[in-house]
């Protein structure tokens, strides 16, 4: 009988150990499942950010011969997203269209060379500075107007929202001119070289690049300094995706295609 009950409680023993191994093994393997299965759910969370944009922005933002929407803005959001792993879809609604369609949450984000001033982050919150920028004025190329003493009793063309256009409003008192605001830059460069209006004030990135592109148009003032261009959200909301552009943004210019972006569509001076 001892002998029969030693082999009894051997065999219990054997069979608790056997348990015993069994239930870690089985808790590792669900530890590491579900770390698996929380990884495939990160990368499959299915957000998608809807990004507005400006329609003729060139070099920031323009349509390439084929329709599609490319320059430095378009770029870099392409680059930065696939550096942070989010998927996003680009509204191009015109410059003002996309701010007031952030400042009613109907999209997620705006990047359209758009100035970070002291008034709109107010109501947006503004990545680091992706874009160091400056008005400039330009005329018609065989035009005789030299400065901005010329332009007394002229109507000048501005783009509503913009820089350039608060910059006008600031000196128009000054040197007597009136203000003509269109939604377009390409509208508002076709009315000067039409002859509707004396001269426009814009971005100096994008006058020179469409001046480089053939536009017949030419600067005649320095460029004065400006604001830096950020990438937008409302106010409070998206914070995940404002710090992943940030992040994107500072691997970029770690690795030099932030550089090998801009100089695709801007010749360094």
């Amino acid at each position: 009988m001892k002998k029969l009950l030693c082999m009894a409680m051997a065999g219990v023993m054997v069979l608790s150990l056997a348990a015993c191994g069994s239930s870690s093994s089985d808790s590792e393997a669900t530890v590491e499942e579900e770390a698996e299965e929380a990884a495939e759910e990160a990368e499959s969370d299915g957000t998608v950010y809807i990004i507005g944009t400006d329609t003729t922005f060139a070099p920031f933002e323009f349509q390439d011969v084929d329709g599609n929407q490319i320059g430095i803005d378009m770029d870099l959001l392409a680059a930065i997203a696939a550096d942070q792993g989010f998927e996003y879809e680009i509204n191009v609604l015109g410059f003002n269209a996309a701010v007031q369609a952030l400042e009613s949450k109907q999209v997620d984000g705006v990047i359209a060379g758009m100035s970070i001033t002291e008034e709109r982050q107010e109501k947006f919150d503004f990545s680091d500075p992706y874009f160091d920028s400056g008005v400039i004025m330009g005329v018609a190329a065989d035009s005789d107007i030299s400065g901005y003493e010329d332009l007394a009793g002229q109507n000048v063309a501005v783009k509503q929202g913009t820089e350039g256009s608060a910059f006008a409003e600031s000196i128009a008192e000054e040197y007597g001119f009136n203000m003509v605001t269109f939604d377009d830059s390409s509208m508002m460069y076709e009315d000067v070289m039409a002859g509707n209006t004396a001269a426009c004030f814009e971005d100096y990135p994008v006058l020179g690049y469409a001046i480089n592109q053939g536009l017949a148009l030419k600067t005649v003032t320095e460029k004065e300094r400006g604001s830096s261009y950020g990438f937008a959200v409302s106010k409070g909301e998206n914070a995940e995706l404002l710090e992943m552009f940030n992040a994107g943004l500072a691997n970029l210019r770690e690795s030099g295609e932030y550089d090998e972006i801009l100089a695709t569509y801007i010749s360094a001076e």
